[in-house]
C-alpha cells in the first residue's frame, strides 16, 4: 500500500506533492482555482496518512455539502486502501446532528423542550417543510402574506431559509425581519411580509420546542451556542478527531468556520482547501470571506497555480470575459495546462431563429463530437441557468433520439414531478381507495406507460379509456375489451397489464402496509421483473430508490409525532402524498447526485454542474442571453446578501448594489464553469428564446465584447 501511495505521489505536481506530504504535526491552507488538482492532493493526502499508519477512525473528512465527498468516498471503497477502520465523512449540519443525538440530554431541558426526558425527532427538509405547512396554512386564510404571489412550497421553503441562513451566519433567529426591514426602502407592503415571515418563523420554532423536532437550523444553534462550549463535547471531539481534511472551504457558513477557527489548533494536522472564485452556495448562507481567514491560523498558505483542466485558449478566452464582465478591474489569474492542444478555437456559436431549431443543432453538434471527434459522451456537459420540465425533456429527448446517453440531475425538481415516483404514487393511490384520490385518466395512462416496458403513450391512453373507472378506482380486465382493440394494443402489454391489475387487486384487501413498504413490495414484485419498466431503467430505479427512502424518512420523523394524529381518517401514506402534490421540493439524496450513469451526456443548471465538481471536455450553454445569468431568484422573504454577516445592519440594499451582487454572482458562475472546460464552449443562441421572447441578457453582450475582435477579422 505505501508503493500505492509512492506512484500516486509521483502523478502530482511539486505543490501537491507538498500538500500531500506536508508534516503530521502541521496545519496547511491550500488555495487555487477549480481545476489545479486541490481536491486531487485532499485524496492523496488521505491515502497518504492512512499509509503512514494514521488510524482511519482519527481522520475528518469535512465538506459543505455531502456530494463533494464522491472522491474521497471512491478512494475509500477501492481495493487499494489499506484495510482498518473507518474515516469520518461529515458536513458541519451532520456533526451537530450526530452532537445532538450523543449529549441530547445535556441540553434538551436549556434548550426549551418541551419533553426533555424524551428523545427528539430530526427533520429533513421535507419533513420541515410538513410541519411549516401545518402551522402556516391557516394562517394564509387569515390574510398572511396577501401581497406574496408565489407558490405555497417556496413560501415554506423561504421561511426555513431564514431560519437556516440565522443558524449559519450567527445571529438570533428573532431578528430576521428586522434585519430585512433594515435594508429595505421601498413598497410598505413588503415590510409586512417581512413581519408575517417573522411570525411563522416564532411559532415554527416554538412548535419544534413543545413537540421535541428538531430542524437544520435548531440542530445548528443547538450545536454551536449550547453543545459546543461544553467541556465533555469539545474533549469527545478532540479525542476522536486528530486529523481533519476539509474541502471547498468557502462554500460553508460563517458559523461553521467560526467553529473551525476555535477547533483548528486541537488537530495534529489539518488540510484546509479553498477554491478561489467559489462560493456558489451564497445563496444557502456559504462565507468565502469568513473561509477565507482561516488561512490566518494555519502554519502554512499554498496557492496552487497551474491547472490540470483548462487549455490555454480557454484561458484566455476565460480572460478577455472576465474583463468584458468586470471592466473596472484587472481580470483575475486564469491558470491553464502547460500541455498542448491542437484546439484553438475555444468558443464556438450555434445560433437559430426558433428555440426548436436551436436544440435539434445542438443535438447534431454533440453526435458529431462523439461519432467523427472522439468526445466520450461523459465529457459533454449541457448547462443553463434555470433548468424547466420543457427544456429537460426537450433536449434529452432530441438526444436519446439519436442514440446518445443521457443524464439530468435538478436537486430543486420535486419527486413528484419525476415519471418513476408520478407512476409509483398514481399506483399507491389506486391500491388504497380509503385515501379518496382519484387521479384523472392521463395520470393513470401515464403510469401504465412508465410501468410496462415498451408501452407508448397511444396504447396506454387507449387502454386506460377503457379499463380504468375514475369514479370508484376500478380497473376492469383486458379480456373485457374487444378483440380488435386488444390487438392494437398488442396481447404482449395486455398480459403485462394483466399482472400488473392481478397484483393491485390482492393488495387492496389486505391490510395497508405503511407506504415505502407497499413501494418496496410493488417495486421488487412486478415493476422491477422482465418486462415492466424500472426493469433495466437505471434512472427510474434511482429516482425509486430516492422516493422509498423520502417516505421513509417522512414516517420515521411523524410516528413518533402527535401532529394531527388525533383525526380519524389520518394516514400516513396519504399525507406524504398530499405533501407531494403541493409540490414540496425534494431533500437532496445521494442517489441522484451519485448515478452510476456516469458514461453519458449531462443536462444539468449551471449551479448544480459547479458543485459536482467535475471538469469536462465540452461545455454547451443555453440561454445564454438570458437575464436569468445574472439576476438572482425573486425571494420576497428573504434575501441571501442582507442575511449574511458581511452586510451592516443599518444599511440599506439599493438598486447598486443590486446589479453589483448580480454581476459578481455572475462572473463566479461563468469563470467557475470555464474553469471546468478542457477544450471548448459551445454557445446556444437564439432570436427567440424558450419562452418566445427576444433575449439580449448582460452574458451575451459580455460575450459579443469577447467575440467581437475575431468578427472583424
Amino acid at each position: 500500500m505505501m508503493n500505492a501511495s509512492h506512484s500516486l505521489a509521483l502523478d502530482l505536481s511539486l505543490l501537491q506533492r507538498q500538500v500531500v506530504e506536508s508534516s503530521l504535526d502541521s496545519r496547511l491552507f491550500a488555495s487555487g482555482p477549480a481545476g489545479t488538482g486541490k481536491t486531487t492532493a485532499g485524496t492523496a493526502r488521505l491515502s497518504y496518512l492512512l499509509a503512514q499508519g494514521v488510524p482511519s477512525e482519527s481522520i475528518l473528512l469535512l465538506t459543505p455539502q455531502r456530494t463533494l465527498q464522491e472522491p474521497y468516498l471512491d478512494l475509500l471503497v477501492s481495493p487499494t486502501r489499506i484495510a482498518g477502520g473507518e474515516v469520518t465523512p461529515a458536513t458541519m449540519g451532520g456533526l451537530a446532528n450526530r452532537m445532538c443525538q450523543l449529549f441530547w440530554p445535556l441540553v434538551s431541558e436549556q434548550a426549551g423542550f418541551a419533553f426533555p426526558d424524551q428523545p427528539p425527532i430530526f427533520l429533513n427538509l421535507e419533513t420541515s417543510q410538513y410541519y411549516m405547512a401545518h402551522i402556516v396554512r391557516p394562517l394564509l386564510d387569515q390574510g398572511y402574506f396577501e401581497s406574496v404571489t408565489i407558490d405555497r412550497n417556496r413560501l415554506y421553503s423561504q421561511i426555513l431559509d431564514n431560519l437556516n441562513k440565522a443558524a449559519s451566519v450567527g445571529f438570533p433567529y428573532t431578528e430576521i425581519a428586522e434585519r430585512l426591514d433594515l435594508a429595505y426602502y421601498g413598497d410598505p407592503a413588503q415590510r409586512r411580509v417581512y413581519a408575517d415571515a417573522q411570525d411563522c418563523a416564532i411559532r415554527f420554532r416554538e412548535y419544534c420546542l413543545a413537540h421535541n423536532l428538531l430542524d437544520y437550523s435548531l440542530q445548528l444553534e443547538i450545536f454551536t451556542n449550547l453543545l459546543w462550549p461544553l467541556p465533555q463535547v469539545m474533549e469527545y471531539l478532540i479525542r476522536s478527531f486528530r486529523h481533519l481534511i476539509y474541502d471547498n472551504v468557502e462554500e460553508d457558513g460563517a458559523r461553521a468556520h467560526d467553529i473551525l477557527r476555535e477547533w483548528l489548533p486541537e488537530f495534529q494536522s489539518a488540510i484546509l482547501l479553498f477554491d478561489e472564485g467559489a462560493g456558489y452556495r451564497r445563496f444557502l448562507g456559504a462565507d468565502a470571506d469568513t473561509g477565507w481567514a482561516l488561512r490566518e491560523l494555519c502554519d502554512e498558505h499554498i496557492q496552487l497555480q497551474e491547472s490540470f483542466v483548462v487549455s490555454e485558449p480557454v484561458a484566455q478566452a476565460g480572460e478577455a470575459l472576465a474583463q468584458a464582465l468586470e471592466p473596472e478591474s484587472a481580470p483575475s489569474f486564469f491558470p491553464f495546462s502547460s500541455e498542448e492542444t491542437e484546439d484553438n478555437e475555444p468558443i464556438k456559436v450555434i445560433s437559430s431563429h426558433f428555440y426548436p431549431q436551436l436544440l435539434e443543432l445542438i443535438a447534431d453538434e454533440i453526435l458529431s463530437l462523439i461519432n467523427d471527434g472522439g468526445i466520450h459522451p461523459s465529457e459533454i456537459v449541457i448547462v443553463a441557468p434555470y433548468l424547466s420540465d420543457a427544456l429537460r425533456f426537450s433536449m434529452m429527448n432530441r438526444l436519446e433520439a439519436r442514440g446518445i446517453p443521457t443524464r439530468s440531475h435538478r436537486p430543486s425538481r420535486s419527486l413528484h414531478d419525476e415519471p418513476a415516483s408520478h407512476a409509483l404514487i398514481t399506483l399507491a393511490s389506486v391500491a388504497h381507495p380509503h385515501w379518496n384520490i382519484h387521479p384523472p385518466r392521463f395520470d393513470v395512462a401515464y403510469a401504465l406507460m412508465n410501468s410496462i416496458e415498451g408501452l407508448d403513450l397511444i396504447r396506454a391512453q387507449l387502454l386506460t379509456d377503457i379499463v380504468y373507472h375514475p369514479r370508484d378506482l376500478r380497473l376492469s380486465t383486458f379480456d373485457e375489451i374487444m378483440p380488435e382493440v386488444q390487438e392494437r394494443i398488442t396481447y404482449v402489454y395486455g398480459e403485462r397489464y394483466t399482472l400488473l391489475r392481478d397484483w393491485l387487486l390482492q393488495y387492496q384487501p389486505s391490510m395497508p402496509l405503511p407506504l415505502d413498504h407497499f413501494f418496496r413490495k410493488i417495486f421488487g414484485e412486478v415493476l422491477s421483473q422482465p418486462g415492466f419498466g424500472f426493469h433495466a431503467n437505471y434512472d427510474a430505479i434511482r429516482v425509486a430508490s430516492s422516493l422509498i427512502e423520502s417516505v421513509r424518512t417522512f414516517r420515521m420523523a411523524m410516528e413518533p409525532s402527535i401532529v394531527n394524529m388525533d383525526r380519524p381518517d389520518f394516514d400516513l401514506g396519504y399525507e406524504y402524498v398530499s405533501m407531494l402534490q403541493e409540490g414540496v421540493i425534494a431533500a437532496s439524496y445521494l442517489e441522484g447526485w451519485r448515478t452510476k450513469n456516469k458514461e453519458a451526456v449531462l443536462v444539468a443548471p449551471a449551479y448544480t454542474f459547479l458543485m459536482m465538481n467535475h471538469p469536462v471536455a465540452v461545455q454547451f450553454w443555453l440561454d445564454v442571453g438570458s437575464s436569468a445569468w445574472h439576476e438572482r431568484l425573486v425571494q420576497p422573504l428573504t434575501h441571501p446578501h442582507v442575511l449574511s454577516r458581511g452586510w451592516p445592519r443599518d444599511k440599506i440594499w439599493t438598486d447598486a448594489d443590486e446589479v453589483e451582487a448580480n454581476r459578481d454572482g455572475m462572473t463566479r458562475v461563468v469563470i467557475g464553469l470555464l474553469h471546468r472546460c478542457k477544450k471548448r464552449v459551445y454557445l446556444g443562441l437564439s432570436e427567440l428564446g424558450e419562452s418566445g421572447f427576444e433575449q439580449r441578457g448582460d452574458l451575451l453582450r459580455a460575450f459579443q465584447k469577447v467575440l467581437q475582435p475575431d468578427n472583424e477579422g
